[in-house]
């Protein structure tokens, strides 16, 4: 993980819990790092400041100041010190590099404040000092202040048990042999930076510093750096568009299993229920279906038409507007919702964890990660999930194996390869739900429509990928990353044998039914290379990326169809089997696209930031019959996406924004009815809106107010109704509010709040101002913990969510609409020590709601108990 720098404030959250625990003392337990000769440097401007010479620290003194407690470390008048952080375990490590402290200036208080257990300040070596604060649970909230006299950290609210003095110094802790003889001193160039280590930001008298240490740790609820919007880790004040990212702590908290439960806590998003009930990423989003835009660490992952588990998930990113300036043509153009997974770490960290709840869910997963050797450049990752479980839906159940290793090489102090591979197997009931009509919403949410014995479903997936990076200079970087997706499947089912209405016979209780199997597989080969630079003209400050994208994908399947008897679908008797099997259908079709694509985020001002990017795609793309080759064609489209953004930041805490973007989509499926191929659809978005920190930016916000229109909307041809014409247009318009964040602490909150209007603006028959289906007009949703934080009942916890949807249309043109439902969610748990118990209670009220795939509508689980326990060792 990085560590991300800010302007103004140095923060380590308190919810902080790296792993994995340190029992040691914090002299003791933190291993020796010193940044490299360029990094003990420092940044300036964006050039190299060399220091020559140590600054002595003449005196080190802990004071009650009005902000908090705080270590104050004097320096004669003009010397300035230079800070790189690091986190480990409940310990907060500053090393302070070309700096020695005067002889009898060691430090060390024990139990200076609540939730500290210790500070030190040491020498290590002959030239750098280290300052360690170690909480008693959690790893501190730190805040440091430069001065040409004086480098202080200042623990925000801590109060001293009393006015004390500080304790006689401690003696140092003996350093490590290769501290103490410089003969024997590993050259820094050669040493790989250790978790959470960064490089110092600039520092000018009586600043301030922000800086955030990330690693594999709880990171709250509110996360201030992002890359699925601009490729680069940038902070999402700093980004002219709504995202949200949803961390593991959100997860952990709430017991996701599911992707789509994700959807309940960011505005605008619905869940979208996967193929044949897996658990997939399909979300609407701003309006529109993200059925194929799926994407893990920047790579298309076509995760819809086969299982995804969350095991490996360290973050998920929702990118709100159409994405095509940095990601090409899409399935989706109201945004892009990228997974990012858990990435090997230098420090030791193994968790088991299993879960139990009713409907005979049982699942167990482990999360192993450390170094293979001794200098820490070769690390691993290994995340092993398995699930077995019945349904609240008759006669449904599903088992899922999943595995995914992951490998970093430090091949130097500015080359890193990292190779990651998932597989799972997952084997379920292929159940698509219910069909849309009135006297299906009257049937019990458990009724199953299809035979136990005929519908079930087998889906392997393989995910690889490989990503190298190279940095030539701390403003010049390079990576190539290369992704395979390859997923196989078969599915056999019952359906029904019509797909309008009436869909019963005309006793209003029997249902038509048909059986149908498939052989199915899809294939995507990613290749990016990318530079990322810093440099400035003028005044100008440049944040640029320049990068080519190779791709190839393909999909293909064959169906096979069979009469079977019907069912009563008020009082059904299973065991029909169907007749032989017919081929009816097949069809392969894919394309290859090649993409180039820049992107500069200037700096104009401290406050005033200017983003500009362009993609341009050339796609040939093909579709072939199959079963009677009688429909085949091969067509190429090239397309420009652009996206301009202003960002205005009046105070540290407030981004105003604007921006617009473009999308696209090749409509390679079919022909007029003259046999041309139609232009691709079009989406163009306009964007305002404003970020918001409070409480010391514990406590972010987002307001974004937008326009999406989706043109080239393919509708029927008034000429001959077998044959589409390209004259539809969509539009979405809403307010979208998020809120996420640690309001005190302990106390943890996501909120959201969404109104979109979401309808048919153009076409030949569905009728102007019809709503887009699945979307509700108003959405709302809150989710809040707290922890207690000292006390007896120390690491006690709560939680409560509701989360509420207005009533929702199923499909195009309006027929059927589905109610609004209000449903609450609650935990309790408990922490201590490396362990940690929960249960959570969803849908509490036994609420009966509903999803949507496709043309089907889905119930979702009523009242369920998950009990977990988890260890770290």
């Amino acid at each position: 993980m990085k560590l991300q720098i800010y302007s103004l404030l140095l923060v380590v959250s308190t919810t902080v819990a790296i792993a994995p625990p340190i029992y040691a003392t914090a002299a003791e337990s933190i291993p020796p790092a010193s940044p490299s000769p360029e990094a003990a440097g420092g940044l300036q401007g964006g050039a190299l400041v060399a220091q020559s010479s140590n600054v002595q620290v003449t005196n080190v003194e802990l004071q009650q100041t009005d902000k908090g407690l705080a270590v104050i470390l004097e320096t004669a008048a003009g010397e300035l010190l230079q800070v790189f952080p690091a986190g480990f375990g409940k310990t907060f490590v500053a090393n302070i590099p070309n700096a020695q402290l005067a002889e009898g200036k060691t430090f060390r208080q024990e139990n200076p404040a609540a939730g500290i257990a210790a500070i030190a300040v040491t020498q290590q070596g002959t030239n750098n000092i280290r300052v360690t604060v170690t909480g008693t649970r959690d790893l501190p909230k730190i805040v440091t202040t430069s001065s040409d006299r004086a480098l202080t950290l200042t623990l925000p609210g801590a109060l001293a048990p009393t006015a004390q003095q500080p304790t006689p110094p401690a003696p140092a802790a003996k350093p490590p042999a290769s501290e103490t003889n410089p003969e024997v001193t590993t050259p820094q160039s050669e040493v790989p930076p250790t978790q959470g280590e960064a490089q110092p930001p600039t520092t000018t008298e009586g600043e301030e510093q922000e800086i955030v240490v990330t690693g594999e740790q709880e990171t709250g609820y509110s996360v201030p750096n992002a890359t699925t919007a601009t490729k680069t880790d940038t902070p999402l004040r700093d980004i002219p568009q709504s995202i949200q990212v949803i961390p593991r702590q959100v997860l952990e908290d709430r017991q996701i299993v599911r992707f789509s439960e994700l959807a309940d806590n960011v505005s605008g998003v619905q869940p979208q229920s996967g193929y044949g009930g897996i658990s997939s990423q399909g979300y609407y989003l701003r309006g529109f279906p993200l059925e194929f835009e799926a994407y893990r660490n920047g790579f298309r992952d076509f995760g819809f038409i086969s299982p995804r588990d969350v095991a490996n998930v360290e973050r998920v990113e929702f990118l709100k507007g159409p994405a095509s300036v940095l990601y090409g043509g899409s399935f989706g153009f109201s945004g892009l919702v990228n997974t990012v997974t858990k990435q090997p770490q230098a420090e030791p960290f193994y968790r088991l964890n299993g879960t139990v709840g009713n409907y005979d869910f049982y699942r167990s997963t482990l999360d192993f990660t450390e170094s293979l050797t001794e200098d820490k450049s070769l690390l691993y990752r290994l995340n092993v999930a398995y699930e077995n479980a019945d349904s609240f839906r008759d006669f449904n159940e599903s088992e899922s194996i999943f595995i995914a290793p992951a490998l970093t090489w430090r091949i130097g102090s500015r080359t890193t390869l990292t190779t990651e591979f998932e597989y799972q197997n997952y084997e379920y009931v292929f159940d698509r739900g219910l069909l849309p009509s009135e006297e299906f919403l009257d049937l019990p949410i458990s009724r199953f429509l299809g035979e136990p014995d005929v519908n079930d479903a087998d889906f392997r997936s393989f995910y690889g990928t490989y990503n190298f990076e190279h940095k030539f200079s701390d403003n010049w970087k390079f990576r190539q990353g290369f992704n395979v997706v390859d997923i196989k499947g078969n599915t056999e089912y019952v359906t029904t044998s019509n797909f309008e209405q009436p869909f019963l016979e005309e006793d209003g209780r029997t249902l038509p039914r048909g059986a149908q199997r498939s052989d199915e597989s899809s294939e995507n080969y990613t290749l990016q290379n990318e530079f990322f630079g810093k440099f400035n003209t003028g005044s100008l400050r440049h944040n640029v990326l320049l990068g080519v994208e190779l791709a190839r994908y393909r999909f293909a399947y064959d169906f096979e169809d069979a009469a079977i008897a019907p069912l009563d679908i008020f009082d059904p008797v299973y065991g029909a089997e169907p007749e032989p099997y017919i081929p009816t259908s097949g069809e392969e079709y894919g394309a290859d696209t090649v993409g180039i694509y820049v992107q500069d985020l200037i700096e104009i001002s401290p406050n005033l930031k200017f983003l500009a990017g362009g993609r341009f795609d050339s796609i040939d793309s093909f579709y072939k019959d199959t079963l009677t080759d009688s429909f085949n064609f091969e067509q190429s489209d090239s397309e420009f996406s652009p996206r301009l953004g202003i960002i205005y930041q009046p105070s540290k805490s407030t981004s105003v924004y604007a921006s617009w973007t473009n999308s696209f989509n090749p409509e390679f499926f079919s022909r007029n009815r003259t046999g041309q191929p139609f232009e691709p659809s079009k989406g163009e978005q306009f964007e305002i809106g404003i970020k918001q920190g409070f409480l010391d930016d514990r406590l972010s916000a987002t307001l974004a107010l937008y326009q999406l229109t989706k043109k080239n909307v393919l509708t029927q041809d008034p000429t001959d109704p077998d044959f589409s014409i390209q004259t539809g247009e969509q539009k979405s318009r809403g307010v979208e509010i998020d809120i996420a964040g640690e309001i005190l602490p302990g106390w943890k909150v996501i909120a959201t709040y969404a109104y979109t209007d979401a309808f048919v603006s153009e076409d030949n028959t569905i009728p102007e101002g019809d709503k887009l289906q699945g979307v509700p007009e108003h959405g709302a949703s809150l989710w809040t913990t707290y922890e207690i934080q000292s006390g007896n009942l120390q690491g006690l916890g709560f939680g409560a969510g509701i989360y509420y949807a207005s009533d929702r249309e199923v499909q195009l043109p309006n027929s059927i609409e589905l109610p609004s439902y209000l449903r609450a969610d609650a935990s309790i748990f408990y922490r201590r020590n490396n362990w940690r118990a929960a249960l959570n209670f969803k849908n509490i009220f036994d609420t009966e709601y509903y999803a949507t795939q496709g043309f089907y509508i889905t119930p979702q689980a009523p009242f369920t108990i998950l009990g977990t326990f988890s260890v770290d060792f």
